[in-house]
């Protein structure tokens, strides 16, 4: 297996790794600064396996790794990344169940395009709409773990009657948005795959 690959696989690690930190937190409510402790270590796991979704990419086409392995375990890879987290802000009360299922059911929708593209030799790179998507995930993504680990105050953000509450539902909307025009934009420019089906 080579680094670019070892890399990918470290990404899902570290996902998991947050994942049970997510849960672990919950058991620390007696003692504030522990808990927030805790959130900051996951924090830095989300951060570094974002960090590492470049990372592999990069080296995998600068010195010539990209194998079919990396070309199915990456993009997965990435899925089970951005699914975590959109999970864990909707059970953390930070985010609408409803948003998270349109977001995750696009990547997965985008995914199965992808492979269905492989399978007729084809590649499908992301375009600038996909790119813009992942720049607003990521920064979505920031403030939502900032709201996690209490850097903004949650009590705030998710009132409505406040005006961070309002920024807070339009910042989700034009996410959500996004997300949803970007996976609309892969099925029309590709709907050769699919449109003798």
């Amino acid at each position: 297996m080579n680094l670019a690959n070892k890399i990918t696989i470290l990404r899902i690690i570290m996902v998991f790794i947050f994942l049970v930190i997510c849960n672990v937190d919950e058991l620390m409510n007696n003692s504030p600064t522990l808990q927030t402790t805790w959130r900051i270590i996951g924090f830095a796991f989300i951060i570094l396996a974002s960090f590492t979704d470049i990372l592999d990419g990069y080296i995998a086409r600068k010195y010539n790794m990209v194998t079919d392995f990396g070309k199915l375990m990456d993009p997965l890879a990435d899925k089970i990344f951005m699914a975590t987290a959109f999970v864990m802000l909707v059970d953390k009360q930070i985010l609408p169940g409803w948003i998270a299922v349109v977001i995750i059911s696009r990547e997965f929708m985008v995914t199965g395009l992808r492979l269905l593209a492989t399978n007729k030799g084809e590649v499908i790179s992301a375009d600038i709409t996909g790119k813009i998507k992942t720049l607003v995930q990521m920064v979505f993504l920031g403030v939502g773990g900032s709201i996690w680990i209490g850097w903004l105050d949650k009590d705030v953000w998710m009132n409505k009657s406040h005006w961070e509450g309002i920024v807070w539902i339009i910042f989700y909307s034009c996410v959500t948005l996004i997300t949803v025009y970007s996976g609309i934009s892969y099925f029309v420019r590709h709907k050769n795959l699919y449109e003798d089906a």
